[in-house]
Order: structure tokens, then sequence, then C-alpha cells
């Protein structure tokens, strides 16, 4: 059987799942969540004329000069009486602007004894004045559905008023490792033993997804358990991963228990097999056992699957350009997955390699790097400017798009 291309896998993949079913939410279960519905403006915001400094609320044409201090407007408050020529009145912050008046002179630019106020500079209509509407119109589209709720979204909502919103449901994920060798972190180890640390990589992975993991443990390599296995995680879940049993050991028991599942050879490097398909009605993916290759394929066909089950239209890792600080030799046949970290220097992205090695089995890599620089699958040597796909947001710019495998526009410089 050849090899499948990235791109092909995926295409299957996401050609076979929808958008999940929504709920109601409170803002405060709102961020990181993925919004439903159509969001209009109820109010303007702002949703009256209001001062945008501490200061004095006059008419433009009456200053320079000295005026009768009318009242003070505290934030929350309203003002009783109406600006008139050679009168002020003092405001705060955020107060509404007193009728009649049509400008704001800062305090700093003032001189008052309390019952009046001198101003020894002229001031324009409209200066230090947020009018109504000047960043939300009642009425109009604020977001629309697949928008992200980060902090800043959720504090336009709030500012709105909106006190509940419709999001997606958090996709169950059930996770299941497979494998006689595997001890839980904290127990002894016996001969030949090694600790379980796919599953806690992928919980951590599903979170960040923004899925619901549902940890359904280790099966030992033995048909019928890790049948009774998978038919209870696709009762518990909305998607059912297992990591290991997916090669062609003789162990390697996943594609006999699990049936029409397709396995398929992914022409990447890390995370050649790969196994897709439904079982017990439930999409269901077979990962590879080695550390790394998991996480990579978790990050490649798994998270896009999470991410449009949430309705998000754009569910790919984001990528940037970044420049290699050596050049690097490799073999040819395989797209590449670099594990890379990133430096930033005078307004540019630096690639480093991370970790001590780049094998499947090394995950030191995972948790030092960033990303992937993605390498083509013919090149031998590699220098200068590469793709690199994010799986840390520290280096994400939010409003960058995420382009999965597709190519991204040439960069003007070293780096996005």
């Amino acid at each position: 059987m050849s090899a499948l291309s990235v791109e092909a896998a995926l295409e299957r993949i996401l050609a076979d799942v929808g958008v999940g079913p929504t709920e109601g939410t409170h803002l405060a279960g709102a961020y990181g969540r993925v919004l439903a519905e159509r969001i209009l403006a109820p109010i303007s915001l702002p949703p009256w004329a209001n001062s945008a400094m501490d200061g004095f609320a006059v008419r433009a044409a009456d200053v320079p000069g000295r005026l009768r201090v009318l009242e003070t407007i505290a934030a929350g408050g309203v003002g009783r009486l109406r600006v008139e020529s050679g009168t002020a009145s003092r405001i705060m912050t955020g107060a509404p602007v007193p009728a009649g008046a049509d400008t704001i002179v800062m305090l700093e630019d003032t001189e008052s004894d309390g019952g009046s106020v001198s101003i020894a500079t002229s001031a324009r209509v409209g200066q230090h004045v947020r009018l109504e509407g000047s960043d939300i119109r009642a009425g109009e589209v604020v977001f629309e559905p697949g928008r992200r709720l980060t902090p800043g979204v959720v504090g336009v909502l709030a500012s709105l008023g909106i006190a509940r919103v419709q999001v997606a449901v958090r996709p169950r994920v059930a996770i299941l490792s497979t494998g006689d060798e595997l001890v839980e972190p904290g127990l002894p180890l016996g001969p030949g033993q090694i600790y379980s640390s796919n599953n806690h990589a992928l919980i951590g992975l599903v979170v960040a997804a923004g899925g619901e993991p549902v940890d359904c443990g280790t099966v030992r390599d033995e048909p019928e358990a890790l049948r009774a296995a998978f038919l209870a995680a696709a009762a518990l879940a909305d998607l059912v991963v297992s990591t290991g049993g997916v090669s062609v050991g003789d162990f390697d028991h996943v594609k006999d228990v699990v049936g029409a599942v397709e396995f398929w050879r992914v022409a990447m490097k890390p995370g050649k097999p790969l196994a897709y398909g439904r079982f017990g009605g439930r999409p269901f993916f077979g990962l590879p056992g080695n550390p790394v290759s998991c996480m990579v394929n978790f990050l490649q066909f798994v998270r896009p699957v999470i991410r449009r089950l949430l309705g998000d239209p754009r569910p790919f890792l984001p990528v940037v350009h970044a420049t290699l600080r050596a050049p690097l030799r490799r073999s040819p046949g395989r797209v590449e997955l670099l594990r890379v970290r990133l430096e930033r220097e005078d307004g540019h992205l630096f690639a480093i390699p991370a970790g001590r090695h780049q094998g499947s089995g090394n995950a030191l890599g995972m948790a030092e790097g960033h990303g992937f620089a993605l390498l083509d699958a013919e090149s031998t040597e590699v220098s200068g400017v590469v793709r690199v796909q994010l799986f840390d947001r520290e280096f994400d710019d939010a409003e960058s798009p995420a382009y999965g495998w597709g190519e991204i526009p040439a960069a003007d410089g070293p780096c996005c």
C-alpha cells in the first residue's frame, strides 16, 4: 500500500466529520469556547457620549477663559444642569457629557478654585469626547459563528450586556493506551516495563484543543480486552483515540479488533502509521505508540477533528516563517516535522532544532520546542527560511491565519 500524503489523509478525515451540537453557557464558562451564533449588538458602545478624561465639560467657543462651575458629574452619575455660555461642569472619566457641552478640557490644563475654573488653552469641538456608538452601533453584527471566545471577545460581550451565548459543546474524547509493558507513573516498574506517558500527553493535548478528555486507562495487548475497552470508550465519548498497536508487530492487535477502520501509512516523519474510521458509531483514531509520533499524529489529524466539531472555521495549527540558525541535512522521501525552538531577534523569528535527538522516541524535543519546521519530502539540504507550524501559542500572532499544510504567502523578510 502506497503512503498517503498528509493533505490526502486530512481531506478524508475531515470529510467524515461535521460541526457538533451547541449549548448555552454563561460568560464565566465561555472562555476558550467557540461561538455558535451570530451576535448583534443590542445597544451602542458607548451608549451615550462620555468623557475620555477627568476635566471640565465646556463649550469650545468659551475657551480660553474663566468659567463658572455648575456641578461635578461622577462616573455613574448624570449632569442635571445644561452648560451654557460662560459655564462649565467638572466631569470624571466615563461620565456622560452634559447637555450644552461639546468638548472636554483635561484637568491638567485648568486652574480651579471650586466655584470657577480658568482655562488658558483653546479647545476644538469633540476633544476628549467619546461619541455614542463610536465603537459599536446597536444592531450591527459584532461576531460571527466560529469566533474563538478570547478574554477580549468575552469582554465585548459583557460590555453589550450579553450574559449567555450559544457555544459548541466540547467533544468528549476517550483516550486508551495499549500495551502490556505500560505502568502508570507512581507505581514500581517491573522487568521490561515502562511508564505510560502517551495518555497523559494526550489528555493535555485534548484540553488544549478544546475537548474534554476521558482517560480510559491502559489495556493489555489481548484482542478481547481491546474490543471490550474500545466499545466501552465509544459509549462514553464522541471520539475515541487509542495509542499503540497500529503497526505490523505480532502483538499489534488493534487492526484485528476494530474491523472497518482503515490503516494508513502517511508520508510523514515521524508518525507514519495511522488508523482512522468509525468504531461503535464514533470516529476512531489509532495513533502510534512512540511518544513523539503519537503527539505529532494527534496534532496533525485529531486536533483538526476536535476543532471541526467545535465549529472552528480554521481548525489547523497556525504557520509562521522562521529562519534556520544553521543549515540541516536530511534523508529525502517523506515530509519531515522537525521539532524546533523559536527565538525572536529584532522582529524576526529564528528556528533551532529542539531536544538532543529527533527520533520518534525522544520526547524532550516536544517539551522544549515551540513548533514543527515543515521540511519538504525531497529536500536533502535545508537552509534559510522555513515554514513552522506552531504548537506553542507563545509565538502565535492572534491575527495570523491558520493554514494547516497549505502554502502560506511568501514572507517579505526572513520571517512573518
